[in-house]
């Protein structure tokens, strides 16, 4: 069996053990979901009538794209928390123990919680519909929009994976991680304009990745309106490509670094 061949299938075998950890343990799956939730309703509800995106756009679509990034972002941390819980728990010494590839480990980690977010995505979408937003483009562009989302997600995860090898424990994972995620949603066009902020920090919203998913998926959704002015960054003007770019830029630098990270751990 050739080397790719075999973590594929080690892979799967992973991703497989942490669905059926998480069909054993669903009480760990409705909390997590309940979180972005929670954050729709408060945004729609109580700061909503505060925030105008400007346009005919009501500020609950203007939101649900924002709301899909900070939701997929904030996913991956699942990835370095169930690395660190196992790590933690000695089963990733169990799995060096077994004649399987060594980055199987990995590939199948980051694989399930693909289906995390594609879980999170739909029940995201459910509550966008429940509270007004609706997606006015075509449904192949609608169904790009989701697909750039979890491809997003998936990058997004292997930075949380190296960070999950890095830490002793679940506990200091959800603190690190809480310091690099939180900047990114907050200082970005998830949850208001940027024209809103100070030119600083306008600048790092314009080229922020997560300003980059929102902005693409409000455009393939037809959430947007064109009377509105948006940046003229390149970034805003290409989200899907800018986008894009940062998943290959993620997948080329956080892939090897996770696998070299955990080949030094199983020493």
């Amino acid at each position: 069996m050739s080397s790719a061949r075999r973590v594929l299938v080690d892979g799967s075998i992973i991703a497989n053990r942490n669905l059926i950890k998480l069909k054993r343990v669903p009480e760990v799956l409705v909390f997590v979901l309940i979180s972005p939730i929670m954050f729709v309703l408060l945004f729609a509800y109580v700061f909503g009538g505060a925030i105008d995106p400007g346009g005919e756009v009501s500020y609950r679509e203007f939101l649900i794209g924002g709301i899909f990034a900070q939701t997929v972002v904030f996913g991956a941390t699942f990835t370095g928390a169930g690395l660190a819980e196992d790590m933690q728990k000695g089963i990733i010494d169990r799995f060096r123990s077994l004649p399987m590839s060594r980055s199987a480990v990995l590939v199948g980690r980051t694989a399930s919680d693909i289906a995390y977010n594609l879980l999170s995505i739909i029940i995201m979408s459910l509550t966008g519909l429940i509270i007004g937003w609706r997606i006015h483009n075509s449904l192949l562009e609608a169904l790009g929009a989701f697909v750039l989302l979890l491809v997003f997600a998936y990058a997004f995860s292997w930075i949380m994976a190296y960070v999950g090898l890095l830490v002793p424990s679940v506990e200091v994972i959800n603190n690190a991680s809480f310091i690099v995620i939180m900047p990114l949603t907050f200082i970005s066009n998830a949850f208001v304009p940027i024209e809103t902020f100070p030119t600083p920090l306008q600048y790092f919203a314009d080229w922020n990745p997560v300003s980059a998913v929102t902005q693409a998926t409000r455009e393939l959704f037809g959430n947007t309106d064109p009377s509105v002015p948006i940046s003229d960054a390149w970034s805003m003007q290409n989200p899907v490509a800018y986008t894009l770019i940062w998943v290959a830029i993620i997948l080329a630098v956080f892939v090897p670094l996770s696998i070299r990270q955990f080949q030094r751990t199983s020493r």
